[in-house]
């Protein structure tokens, strides 16, 4: 029988079982064997290979201390010296996809295989997708075990060094590289069937496929504001107190607007955000650092422009498809224009 191989899973703080956001700035920690997902994971891996250690960062600490969290990562990496790193699944979890894939970086150029797997929308498949082998994922954790299967199916591949085949055959995303290889026909043939098949409405599969991002043309801008209305907006989660309308705390599909008519700032009294994606500690210490209604009355009073909508948007920012944040943007606008509303201010998280 084949020396088992040897694998370090890399987690973020929540699915390690440390904490939410609270610790999203906790620091490298190394922990034997396996946790959380990883579980499941050695489960599936069976005898083919043993989880020796598991990573576990923090979301924030990864990304804001970028080299201190590597250093770290770097160092239980040589320490264990696997022969294969799993990182995630992330899902649609930004930060942790953006971790997953510096870490699947770091590994790669240690000369250790690895792969990792998050949404098609996570930014780190716009981040490392050319330089890590990246599974597609849903949304949610839900299908956290059927994941872990490919990915494992893949990882196992890559440590051993058998030869991967296509994104197509193997089912990993794209990463825009184009290797030489026989085909039945010749290209001119290939291209005339295409060709063929496109202008009898037939459906054909591109040698060459493009991703073609969305341009959005920004609004002309204001000269003179004096005369404005200004709307207010946050993707922060901003809600009165007990979230009486139940804004989700994360993948949002609606919003809400809440009045804020004769207020000159927000208090923690009233409000609160219930965002799942940053600390929101401070925030609701203080509500206007995510909806600054009390420099925007200054302003206001100094004559910088007219007025401010009575009414504020409010929506959640993480874990948001494309599509969704689309449409309630529309509708936010549409709201805008029929109350002569022509600019407004967005607040991000």
């Amino acid at each position: 029988m084949s020396e088992r191989l040897k694998v370090v899973h890399y987690l973020n703080q929540y699915f390690a079982g440390v904490g939410g956001e609270e610790e999203a700035n906790a620091p490298v920690k190394v922990i034997d064997g396996t946790v959380g997902p990883g579980r499941l994971l050695q489960q599936i891996l069976g005898g083919d290979a043993e989880i020796v250690a598991t990573v576990m960062c923090g979301d924030n600490y990864v990304n804001e201390e970028r080299d201190e969290a590597l250093a770290a990562i770097g160092h239980a990496l040589s320490h264990a010296e696997p022969d294969l790193l799993i990182a995630g699944p992330a899902f649609n979890a930004g930060r942790y996809g953006l971790a997953c894939g510096e870490v699947c970086r770091l590994a790669n150029a240690a000369g250790i295989a690895s792969v990792t797997a998050m949404y098609h929308e996570n930014p780190g498949v716009l981040e490392h997708g050319a330089e890590c082998y990246i599974l597609p994922t849903g949304e949610s954790a839900a299908e956290m075990k059927d994941v872990l299967e490919a990915m494992t199916r893949l990882g196992l591949k890559l440590a051993r060094g058998e030869e991967i085949g296509s994104a197509e055959v193997e089912g990993y995303m794209p990463r825009g590289i184009r290797r030489a290889g026989l085909r039945e026909h010749p290209a001119a043939v290939r291209a005339a069937d295409m060709l063929v098949a496109r202008l009898n409405g037939r459906p054909f599969d591109t040698e060459l496929p493009i991703r073609m991002p969305e341009v959005v043309e920004p609004a002309a801008p204001i000269a003179d504001l004096t005369g404005t209305t200004i709307g207010l907006v946050t993707t922060g989660s901003l809600v009165p107190r007990g979230n009486p309308d139940r804004l989700v705390r994360g993948g949002a599909t609606e919003w809400f607007r809440y009045s804020i008519d004769g207020l000159d700032a927000l208090s923690a009294d009233h409000w609160e955000s219930v965002h799942r994606g940053f600390y929101t500690n401070i925030v609701n210490q203080n509500p206007n650092y995510v909806l600054p209604l009390n420099i925007m009355r200054e302003m206001e009073g100094e004559g910088a422009f007219a007025d401010i909508h009575p009414w504020f948007f409010s929506t959640t920012g993480v874990g948001t498809a494309v599509g969704d944040s689309k449409r309630m943007g529309a509708e936010m606008a549409e709201q805008f224009l029929e109350a002569g509303v022509r600019a407004c201010v967005l607040v991000a998280t």
